[in-house]
């Protein structure tokens, strides 16, 4: 009787030390939030001193074209611009001049810089608006099969195909596509500008169309697990109308998506840039990425400032539409647990294998060709000898397009290494890391690419690390979700009163069973990084001509649209296939559950 006793007395030790002795201080994640936020706002403020590029020289080009760059001219701008009395200086200044409401003066042409970008503000704020309207009227129209089947007692799911249709095509290629056939072949709308009603139709169904397809899936996912629950048949029998239990359904649903809100809410804001300069609207992201360019400091400090500000409040915003739409369920604790989703059937993998074997067909059948050579009549169409057609510069389409995804998905497996490391090591620590998940949370990968891109230059390593730099979160929180699990199992949880120490749990217990399921989610994030580098080299943020990445080649047939329209569309395809490859995989669902199950029981 003396063992049982040791046993449940070790098993009670352990037990306290799991959840008393390493409770979390509760000032630690207000503390990484408030770090988080000083640093980035201390990075910004010495942005100016961080470029590799001599800015003097860049700002002497932008405003006297014609004149020598004599190290005289350099120095004078230098000291206009106080860029020689140090970073702790320039950064006090910025500071001091943001808290009055001086956010300076551009250094291209001398105007105040807030004005201008409120103006800006103002322009997005509407197509924002716009194009939120057009993702809910998406979103509800996608779940309408939904309601009827489980009004009708059916509690089974709609397959989602058209909701991946729209959910799989990015802002900017979407962009592309629909300025190539609602302006250039159908002539419906104006192709660029912003001056009526009419030139906010295409801009406004570019950015709200993916949201609305990626809602209206989780909705009527969403929806047809509620009408599973036991009190929606218990209404039905009591005689509640259809109507009301639709409501209710509806009420129910929602807050398991508002999360997912406030990430398409934030993603508008990224996509607002791309979208703004496919269709020339004179919107903040637009002005943001153009001050990148130029490397006008004060005005891309003031919008990507404006951007993680609106980015963060979309953000919050989502979070408080949850807590509304819980009410009272929220405060006393009575939330239903959601159902885990069951894994994926092999049929799944359909579409996906699908657009994989597409894209290896492209790859293999161009890469004998040359993508550098000028062999070809410039725009040419599709021939024997160039399957796809000519570029504007006379290079063969499908050579550029097989050996750019060469370089795109391997740069692309690179930056979801890095993601993976981080996302593993910063997930062991979830508290710590509290502020700069949400920070990164809150910046789309291409504010990130414009800040690379005016401290580093325009290039692919800038791309790389601009992605990495906001990719990671996912990983760290499914890390930080599994650590959880395999803490609570029973041999784990008394490994330290055996006198195993905590380096030795992790690396012996918690790492291997956390590693499997992240580096698989990893993995399945492969495709969608590659789409953030095409956006960023699309924007002329990551690789410059005459390499052939994707974004870029997309980019360079676009001056010539309404000439050539399949010199945008072959290179939209290829992006197409990448997007479906990259919703389809993210679809998936794999049982975590059961595989740690499984481990265990091996172990």
């Amino acid at each position: 009787m003396v063992a049982p006793v040791s046993v449940t007395q070790t098993l009670r030790r352990s037990r306290r030390n799991s959840h008393g002795d390493r409770r979390t201080p509760a000032w630690i994640p207000g503390a990484s939030r408030f770090l988080t936020f000083a640093l980035v706002v201390f990075m910004l403020g010495v942005l100016p001193s961080l470029s590799n590029r001599d800015i003097a020289l860049t700002i002497l080009r932008s405003r006297y074209s014609e004149m020598e760059p004599t190290p005289e001219a350099l120095n004078s701008i230098r000291e206009e611009l106080g860029l020689a009395d140090g970073p702790l200086v320039l950064f006090w200044n910025w500071l001091s001049g943001v808290v009055v409401g001086n956010w300076g003066n551009s250094w291209t042409d001398g105007t105040p810089v807030l004005p201008g970008m409120l103006n800006a503000l103002s322009v997005s704020v509407t197509l924002m608006a716009f194009a939120l309207t057009v993702a809910i009227i998406m979103a509800v129209l996608l779940s309408i099969p939904t309601f009827r089947r489980g009004l009708n007692g059916r509690g089974d799911r709609t397959s989602g195909a058209l909701a991946a249709v729209f959910t799989s095509l990015p802002e900017f290629l979407l962009a592309a596509l629909l300025l190539v056939l609602g302006a250039v072949i159908l002539r419906w709308f104006p192709p660029y500008g912003w001056n009526g009603l009419s030139y906010v139709v295409l801009p406004a169904l570019a950015m709200g169309l993916p949201g609305g397809g990626y809602l209206g899936r989780l909705f009527s996912d969403a929806v047809s697990a509620t009408f599973t629950e036991r009190w929606v048949a218990t209404w039905s029998v009591s005689g509640f109308s259809r109507r009301r239990i639709a409501l209710a359904v509806t009420r129910r649903s929602l807050p398991s998506i508002a999360p997912q809100l406030g990430l398409v809410l934030v993603g508008t804001v990224g996509g607002a840039v791309a979208v703004e300069q496919v269709f020339a609207i004179p919107g903040i992201g637009r002005a943001t990425l153009a001050a990148a360019e130029s490397q006008d400091m004060p005005t891309l400090q003031a919008g990507v400032i404006i951007l993680m500000l609106l980015a963060a409040v979309m953000g919050v915003g989502a979070g408080m539409l949850r807590k509304l739409l819980l009410g009272p369920a929220l405060r006393a604790k009575s939330v239903p647990t959601p159902v885990p989703a069951a894994a994926s059937r092999r049929s799944a993998w359909i579409v996906p294998a699908t657009a994989l074997g597409l894209l290896l067909v492209i790859v293999l059948a161009g890469l004998p060709r040359d993508p550098f050579a000028t062999a070809h009549g410039r725009l040419a169409l599709p021939s024997l000898a160039i399957p796809l057609g000519a570029d504007a510069s006379g290079r063969d389409v499908l050579a550029r397009i097989s050996h750019g995804a060469m370089s795109t998905i391997g740069i692309a497996l690179l930056v979801v290494i890095v993601c993976l490391v981080l996302g593993l090591a910063i997930g062991m620590f979830p508290n710590l890391a509290t502020g700069p998940t949400e920070i990164t949370n809150a910046a789309p990968p291409i504010i990130a690419g414009m800040i690379v891109a005016s401290i580093l230059g325009t290039s692919t390593i800038g791309a790389a690390i601009a992605v990495a730099v906001v990719s990671w979160s996912p990983l760290a929180a499914h890390t930080a979700a599994l650590v959880t699990e395999v803490k609570a199992q029973a041999h784990v949880k008394i490994a330290p009163v055996l006198g195993v120490s905590p380096t030795r749990v992790m690396l012996r217990y918690v790492l291997p069973g956390v590693f499997g399921p992240v580096f698989r989610h990893a993995m399945l994030r492969l495709p969608g990084v590659a789409l953030a580098l095409a956006a960023l080299g699309f924007l002329g943020l990551g690789a410059q001509p005459p390499h052939p990445e994707w974004g870029l080649v997309l980019a360079e047939a676009m001056p010539y649209v309404e000439r050539s329209p399949l010199a945008v569309l072959v290179p939209g395809f290829a992006l197409v296939l990448l997007s479906v490859l990259s919703v389809s995989l993210s679809s998936l669902s794999v049982d975590t559950r059961g595989w740690l199950k499984r481990r265990r029981s091996a172990q």
